[in-house]
């Protein structure tokens, strides 16, 4: 897969099949999120920046855009289980970081713009309820998908989905459940 970050108006504009003057008029108008470079002034378009503005004005997303974000954000208090999914992670090519409480979380949600997250229920201080309200509730983060991953029981697992997890993951599981888990939430 290619490792393309930025996107040109051209390139944009061939993805939408529409003009690259069309393309200048969306950024100009505020609907599609750029930057100038210095100098000539030539706009570049972030990948995910991109890929948000065309889900959001229900376009469809080239094959080649849908999964270049394979970083995820592994949210768990318990060193052995953090290290043990960032692992497994890591050896399917994903680009994995570790926040061992709620509050680390937020901080790192925001800098890695992860396209999945996994949640332990069950942490000191803020858990995983409110980091998962927090996710939900902040713009920037509601589309993120939320795997947890908690021994809690039935009743606090059904209350994560009702909160808006995408999908649970009761402890303890098998690495190819994970994986399952994982692949089908990116449709990698």
């Amino acid at each position: 897969m290619s490792e393309i970050k930025v996107l040109t108006t051209g390139e944009a504009a061939k993805h939408c099949g529409v003009n690259f003057r069309t393309v200048i008029r969306w950024i100009e108008r505020g609907k599609l999120k750029a930057y100038k470079l210095p100098g000539r002034g030539d706009h570049r378009i972030q990948v995910e920046d991109f890929v948000e503005f065309l889900r959001e004005n229900q376009m469809p997303v080239p094959a080649e855009l849908e999964g270049l974000n394979r970083s995820i954000l592994v949210i768990e208090d318990q060193p052995e289980m953090a290290s043990a999914i960032r692992r497994v992670l890591i050896r399917q090519g994903f680009e994995v970081e570790v926040a061992r409480d709620g509050f680390s979380a937020g901080t790192m949600l925001s800098r890695m713009k992860p396209s999945l997250v996994t949640l332990d229920l069950k942490m000191p201080g803020m858990d995983g309820y409110e980091v998962l309200n927090f996710i939900r509730n902040h713009e920037e983060h509601a589309r993120t998908k939320v795997l947890v991953i908690s021994a809690e029981t039935r009743a606090g697992l059904d209350r994560a989905v009702e909160l808006g997890a995408s999908d649970i993951l009761p402890k303890p599981f098998e690495n190819e459940e994970l994986l399952a888990k994982v692949e089908a939430l990116l449709k990698v």
